[in-house]
């Protein structure tokens, strides 16, 4: 008989999602199911409040053979869901907290499960001085999408997930890099490095590069 797999308690078992994007902490991903694999891994995560992973493709497709994942990505929490169109089901994902894959395995349909270490959470930290204008132009960026919104569909949507916390280093990083026009590649790196004021300089590096501020 086959012994069962010791997880030690600092890890978590956690269903993975491997695409093609980076989701960062507090940043909202809307998706669009229709494979077996993630239809039933949304029914089980939604029946017992549980969290799954996205992480972004390293090698590999998004549909058919299970992909492989960067070692690091994001647990995302469902907040809504819907299924407007017969087996498509629409759901609203929150990006909670970053992880590291330790080891994963492929279940019998496909669906990706790994062995994660959660990474600590970045502690929330001012916005410096030489870069308030990263905060400034994530202001008018988010005024500019709630303007979209309103024109599209005045249903009450946020362009991104409240409370807008545009003083602290961490926030504005992340949501920045979620809307800059960079690589995947490049978001992944950013999403991946501990230290926001670091992030948040890069950020604003490339936004003078660009001559964007």
């Amino acid at each position: 008989m086959t012994e069962p797999i010791s997880i030690p308690e600092t890890h978590f078992e956690l269903p993975l999602f491997p695409l093609n994007t980076v989701l960062f902490p507090g940043g909202l991903l809307p998706l669009r199911i229709f494979e077996a694999r993630y239809m039933d891994m949304v029914r089980d995560c939604m029946r017992e409040s549980r969290e799954f992973g996205i992480c972004l493709i390293k090698k590999g497709q998004e549909i058919g053979a299970t992909a492989q994942p960067e070692e690091i990505g994001c647990r995302a929490r469902i907040m809504d869901w819907n299924m407007e169109q017969l087996g498509v089901l629409q759901i609203s994902t929150l990006g909670t907290q970053r992880f590291r894959i330790i080891a994963t395995r492929a279940k019998a349909g496909g669906l990706l499960v790994g062995e994660t270490a959660p990474l600590e959470p970045e502690i929330e930290s001012p916005v410096p001085a030489q870069f308030r204008a990263c905060s400034e132009l994530l202001s008018r960026i988010i005024q500019q999408l709630r303007r979209e919104i309103d024109r599209i569909d005045a249903d009450g949507k946020q362009p991104m997930a409240e409370p807008y916390r545009l003083d602290d280093a961490t926030w504005v990083g992340n949501r920045l890099c979620e809307v800059l026009p960079i690589s995947l590649v490049a978001k992944q790196k950013l999403m991946e490095l501990t230290d926001a004021p670091t992030r948040l300089s890069i950020v604003h590096q490339y936004l003078v590069q660009q001559k964007i501020i």
